[in-house]
């Protein structure tokens, strides 16, 4: 009878080494802040920058990781710094989504801060009390992607000839007056410093439909009771926010970015799909637009023909 426990708890010690050991492995680069590739130091503390060459991680089915040197990585208490120690055992949670993004239980956003050591930056979950100068990244491996989802539904016409929505409020946001808050406003204003923030409220009768996220640019001869000014290249970044604004959000207390669709390059006369999702029924959803460039671009949100602005189309 010994023996058998004995035996039994062998083969169950054995089944979880072969979990924890089934990996994946990889590379990180970081964007959003001081970009660059993740690499090490010799105690296995990950940083940015100071030319270090890139680290290899690897995932196993727990979420765990481990670096090139078996080390586990972990999240160092209380500061969260994301760090790999010999004999310590990884730390569970972390995820690699289908476009390479890497998450700690779910959440993509990480932050870099500065070291004071040759230009290079500690990465953390949470940007450390009293730390300055600390920015939000994010961080994309370049292997063991994975819970590819099935295609988009097929886009709703970026026109405004059926059901839709429009922003309920739109709210600009400033880097260089971080702190102020100017309020729900009737134009979209996107430059160097500028972002505007567009809040739209789902119904609950759109449950089980398609939204897209449509941005239209008519010529300005072509409409009625709007205008705009526009000048540079015409890059604006859309993306969807993990919250909507409200009429005291500021730049520094904006919400964080969800889902960022990338740059969109923008000329009068067209219309843009910028984004196709399952609709959010009976909720409010946010998103935010952001010159890449030079561009400058203010215009009055209007419906009257012709439509100008950034609208959700529902089929």
């Amino acid at each position: 009878m010994k023996s058998f426990f004995v035996s039994a708890a062998l083969v169950a010690a054995a089944d979880a080494l072969v979990a924890r050991d089934s990996s994946c492995c990889f590379h990180l680069t970081a964007s959003g802040g001081p970009g660059g590739v993740v690499g090490q130091l010799s105690d296995g503390q990950n940083r940015i920058g100071q030319g270090l060459p890139g680290a290899q991680y690897c995932i196993d089915a727990n979420g765990g990781l481990t670096d090139g040197n078996g080390r586990g990585c972990i999240l160092t208490p209380p500061t969260t710094q994301f760090q790999c120690d010999a004999g310590a055992s990884p730390t569970d949670g972390f995820s690699v989504s289908c476009d390479g993004t890497l998450a700690y239980k779910g959440n993509t956003e990480f932050k870099s801060c500065p070291t004071g050591d040759n230009g290079g930056y500690n990465i953390y979950t949470t940007a450390p009390a009293g730390q300055g100068g600390c920015v939000s990244i994010t961080l994309s491996a370049d292997n063991c992607k994975s819970g590819c989802p099935a295609p988009a539904p097929k886009s709703c016409p970026a026109a405004l000839s059926g059901d839709y929505q429009f922003p309920h409020l739109i709210v600009p946001v400033d880097s260089k007056q971080p702190d102020k808050a100017f309020g729900t406003q009737y134009n979209g204003t996107v430059s160097s410093s500028v972002s505007s923030l567009f809040n739209f409220d789902i119904p609950s009768s759109d449950n089980g439909k398609t939204c897209s996220l449509v941005f239209l640019f008519p010529k300005k001869e072509n409409l009625e009771t709007s205008s705009f000014e526009f000048m540079g290249a015409g890059g604006i970044d859309f993306a969807m926010l993990k919250g909507p604004a409200s009429s005291s959000t500021t730049y520094n207390n904006k919400p964080g970015v969800a889902t960022d669709y990338g740059v969109t390059k923008v000329a009068p006369g067209n219309s843009y799909t910028i984004a196709t999702f399952a609709c959010p029924a009976n909720s409010a959803i946010g998103f935010s637009l952001s010159a890449s460039d030079d561009t400058f671009l203010a215009y009055f949100q209007d419906f009257n023909p012709s439509p100008i602005g950034l609208y959700i189309t529902v089929c």
